[in-house]
């Protein structure tokens, strides 16, 4: 465990990281994000974590809870301990959690590395025009959850490491492999190249999600609210639809794509089971 060292000046050089952060967040910060609250600074201090951590702030009350995660980390990053007041006035809005970090984003990951190599299973979600990071957050939630492989987004799409997008994640955002394509066209291009069949979900689909058989590799297309996939996208999948009550047709994009990832995951998860039954009894 490194030692604490406690800052009592807002403008202190060594926490500059953490200034202004909702400014920051508008702008960007040059490679690096910020993790906010416990929830999802364990997830950045696990083993399971993509990225590496700069620094910790923390308030005085908060750092005998996280000591056994922090200095179990092989190199643990500075560890920062400020006022509630001070740690306030640094971020530039009133502090809650009093847990705060600054990871490094790192170099821009290759998509066409994130994606397991035929004839193994896929599940990939794409993330096209996406621009709200509470949706793009809960989808990263929704792809842990349901063990996707990776979650690819156009450069329309927010950036996941948003830290709003980070917190709705619950920490997802730093574990579910993500790289970037140029839009639509080239996530589609590297679809056929990789083998995943493209699935576009749309209120307009041409098949009932309930009745799409098993796809072993599979591509889930989501697109923004109101406008969705743009037609030329659409063209080159096979589309899907969420039965709903009459009159009504639309759900919130994360919800859409949780429901379609469970039916995805849970007919691969049936597969399985169901060879290594076979498998069992012919044994």
């Amino acid at each position: 465990m490194p030692d604490v060292v406690a800052i009592d000046d807002p403008a202190d050089p060594r926490i500059a990281a953490y200034g202004a952060m909702r400014e920051r967040d508008l702008i960007g910060r040059a490679g690096r994000f910020v993790v906010e609250g416990e929830v999802t600074l364990r997830i950045a201090l696990s083993a399971r974590s993509r990225f590496s951590l700069d620094s910790i702030l923390l308030l005085p009350e908060r750092v005998e809870g996280l000591t056994g995660a922090i200095a179990a980390l092989p190199a643990p990053p500075p560890v920062y301990v400020a006022s509630r007041a001070v740690m306030s006035a640094i971020a530039g809005f009133p502090i809650h959690r009093g847990v705060l970090a600054v990871g490094v984003a790192g170099p821009a990951p290759d998509p066409e590395a994130s994606i397991p190599p035929a004839p193994a299973g896929a599940l990939v979600v794409g993330l096209l025009g996406l621009t709200n990071h509470d949706n793009v957050g809960a989808i990263f939630r929704n792809a842990a959850a349901f063990g996707v492989d990776a979650v690819l987004r156009d450069a329309a799409t927010c950036d996941p490491l948003y830290r709003k997008a980070i917190r709705v994640s619950a920490g997802a955002a730093l574990i579910v492999p993500s790289a970037r394509v140029a839009d639509g066209h080239a996530l589609l291009d590297l679809a056929e190249r990789h083998h995943l069949v493209p699935l576009a979900m749309t209120p307009r689909g041409r098949t009932d999600l309930d009745r799409l058989d098993h796809v072993p590799r599979a591509l889930l297309l989501l697109g923004t609210e109101g406008p969705g996939l743009a037609p030329e996208v659409m063209a080159r999948a096979r589309t899907l639809r969420i039965a709903m009550a009459p009159g009504f047709d639309s759900l919130n994009v994360a919800t859409a794509g949780a429901i379609a990832l469970h039916h995805l995951a849970g007919r691969s998860r049936a597969m399985r089971d169901n060879r290594w039954q076979l498998s069992h009894t012919q044994a």
